[in-house]
């Protein structure tokens, strides 16, 4: 069986979905090429292949083929570049606008038709040839491979004005046509900065530590296990653990945290943070991709590849819409026997316009997500979280913070509080259960000192024995210590309050009841009420704990919930809500939980910075644990469905009234050529407004 290869090739010269499209298939044309996919955001192709079939001078032939390059190597932008490119934008909006007046002018004032007079024709067919050139390349090879594009119809509405005379008229529709590429191109590149915004903030090379001898080199070439040296303003270069130094780090590069968070030895740190103050030195674990910074642009730039269905309906749309405008071309012809009139009919479609509706809004809103620590996979989440109605959630490390704490201790028999708590502490010292951690940290609190065990013994799924300052102590279930059955109505009063409890037994004797808790995230319950006021109709606690534990934690936040859970149970709970024609968020923390997460229509994960696990199985993945980040992005989600209903119903209605003036003969064709290129600047300025929302 042939080995496949997973290969991303650059592509340069896409300025519209179209162009993607006609990479796409230039490439799947190639014997041994399994699938591509052509990402216009991030310029370039991912193509599974068979590489004893196929190589990258095949892919690049059949990429130049379809008037496009792929390029030897790939410059990362810079923050310079981006903002260079906004004020081209803004530039040729201001030249658009006063060529826009000039042909206005000059069409009401009869300038072009004294123009055709005083030139000759045939110097007017050249100077239309020299103008448009490039254009009528790029139509006569799509023409050769079958494919019919805007600048196809344009192109026939401009030889159709030479011919009868017209050559002004051409000439105009060619110069439009060139303005409509650029209009385009920056359209298109406003969809791109997002991603190049992140992708700029990547550092390019790091200081390394090698035999004693430090030397900055690019990152490609420092490899695991290296020791990275960080000095105050600059950016950590690799994901790694902290082996000497302290330092104040700023982690809004993958949190959207803007609170700086100090970090030393044996800390983890990530790529493209920054070290505000302090040095470090870093043992490397992970490099450039590999890294979570790396992992956040991968999925920003393959965001792309999920479609939302609203996308795929106005690219199917585009794709019947050329030949129903030249039906329509045609048809006024026969009608009106107006060749200019048919002419402005082939010009002023605008099928790029339909194209770009979607993925420069849908872009703009996970570019803009991502710089706030939100990663979202690709626009079908974002539509499925607009529609959600029914929202799942995980109990432990997603509501709670997932580290128990002692909330009570119940001596008996006598003893004092402060003594129980020493032993049980003491007893508990080398155990690694998280209960174990939560009774040394409340005997830390209390300031106790622990005793060296003398014997110790931990026992699954029940607790630890131990002899403790010549005492036998037992912490653990009622099993451990079956004598303190006469404490039952106290052990129900706590595990009414959802408490999880510690018997305590000293030389078989009931000792002490600990009633420990994991502490509810602060920010969830008004995170919950907002979503009810955004129109959740069903919210509900999913956990494996106990029923009194999950139903005292249900009654506190006002939700639903179901106890006793496994992993595998929530995945029906799932399903069964989607069966029921619901669409479910599902929110974990990524671990035991990925299996519903990937189930749920659209599954989040908390707190997912540094956990493979987290962003691979959840569809949106917040990397910070923060539960007022839930209510935002599905704000978010329901802002962007709105501005891309909004392009597309602009669009149409913009196509429509331009169609019928021209097959009227009230949009000549000078004017249609100005009227294809504004669809595009005004999806552009409204899907402009997702990249400032907050």
């Amino acid at each position: 069986m042939a080995q496949t290869q997973l290969l991303e090739v650059p592509v340069k010269g896409m300025d519209c979905a179209e162009c993607a499209l006609h990479v796409q298939h230039a490439i799947e044309k190639l014997p041994g090429v399994e699938s591509v996919n052509v990402l216009l955001s991030s310029e370039k192709a991912i193509i599974r292949l068979d590489p004893a079939r196929v190589d990258v001078p095949a892919i690049r032939k059949a990429v130049e083929s379809a008037g496009y390059s792929v390029p030897d190597a790939v410059t990362p932008p810079s923050a310079s570049t981006v903002r260079f490119s906004r004020r081209i934008t803004t530039l040729l909006a201001v030249v658009f606008s006063v060529v826009l007046s000039i042909v206005v002018a000059g069409e009401w004032l009869g300038m072009f038709d004294h123009l055709n007079a005083l030139i000759p024709l045939p110097i007017g067919i050249a100077l239309v040839i020299a103008g448009g050139f490039p254009v009528f390349r790029n139509v006569m090879r799509a023409t050769l491979r079958r494919q019919i594009t805007s600048h196809t119809l344009m192109t026939v509405g401009a030889i159709a004005a030479l011919t009868v005379g017209e050559w002004v008229a051409a000439a105009i529709v060619v110069a439009f046509m060139r303005i409509g590429d650029y209009v385009e191109r920056f359209t298109t590149e406003s969809a791109r900065r997002a991603v190049k915004e992140l992708t700029a903030m990547a550092p390019q090379t790091a200081r390394v530590e090698r035999d004693g001898v430090e030397a900055e080199i690019p990152i490609a070439a420092v490899r695991i296990g290296d020791t990275v040296i960080v000095r105050p303003g600059e950016k950590i270069p690799v994901d790694g653990e902290v082996i000497a130094g302290h330092a104040t780090i700023d982690q809004s590069a993958i949190t959207g945290e803007s609170m700086p968070v100090d970090v030393g030895v044996g800390s983890r740190v990530f790529a493209a943070t920054l070290a505000k103050l302090g040095s470090l030195r870093i043992k490397t674990l992970r490099v450039g991709e590999d890294t979570t910074f790396g992992r956040v642009i991968k999925m920003v730039e393959e965001a792309e590849t999920h479609r939302a269905d609203v996308q795929r309906l106005a690219d199917r749309f585009s794709a019947y819409y050329l030949p129903v405008v030249a039906g329509i071309a045609a048809l006024t012809f026969l009608i009106s026997r107006n060749p200019l009139a048919t002419a402005a009919v082939l010009v002023v479609a605008c099928s790029c316009s339909f194209a770009l509706a979607t993925p420069v809004a849908m872009l703009a809103s996970i570019g803009a997500s991502a710089r706030r620590g939100v990663l979202i996979k690709g626009g079908r989440y974002l539509e499925a979280l607009a529609r959600a109605d029914v929202v799942l959630v995980d109990k432990t490390g997603t509501l709670t913070l997932g580290r128990p704490q002692i909330t009570d201790v119940v001596a008996l028999n006598g003893m004092s509080s402060s003594d129980v708590l020493a032993l049980a502490a003491s007893a508990e010292r080398y155990s690694e259960h998280p209960l174990a951690e939560a009774v040394r940290a409340a005997a830390r609190a209390h300031n106790l000192s622990l005793f060296e065990p003398e014997y110790f013994e931990a026992i699954p799924g029940m607790g630890v024995r131990a002899k403790v300052n010549g005492n036998l102590v037992a912490v653990g279930s009622r099993r451990l210590a079956p004598a303190i059955e006469s404490s039952l109505p106290i052990a129900e009063q706590l595990e009414a309050q959802g408490k999880t409890l510690l018997f305590v037994a000293i030389d078989g004797e009931p000792a002490a009841i600990l009633a420990a808790a994991d502490t509810l995230r602060p920010e969830a319950p008004a995170a919950l009420a907002e979503l009810r006021n955004l129109g959740v109709r069903r919210i509900e606690l999913l956990t494996g704990d106990n029923e009194r534990t999950a139903a005292a934690l249900a009654e506190a936040l006002g939700v639903q919930y179901r106890a006793n859970l496994l992993p595998e149970d929530k995945i029906e709970v799932v399903r069964e809500y989607q069966a029921r024609g619901h669409t479910v968020v599902m929110i974990g923390d990524g671990v035991n939980d990925a299996p519903a997460l990937a189930q749920a229509n659209v599954g989040v994960a908390m707190g997912a910075a540094g956990a493979d696990i987290a962003i691979e199985a959840a569809h949106i993945a917040l990397m910070r644990e923060d539960w007022a980040l839930i209510p935002d992005v599905v704000r978010v989600a329901r802002r962007t469905m709105g501005v891309v209903r909004m392009n597309l119903a602009f669009t149409a209605v913009y196509n429509l009234v331009g169609l019928t003036l021209a097959a009227l003969g009230v949009l000549p064709p000078t004017l249609a050529a100005a009227a294809q290129s504004l669809p595009d600047l005004g999806i552009l300025a409204n899907s402009a407004r997702l990249l400032r929302q907050r």
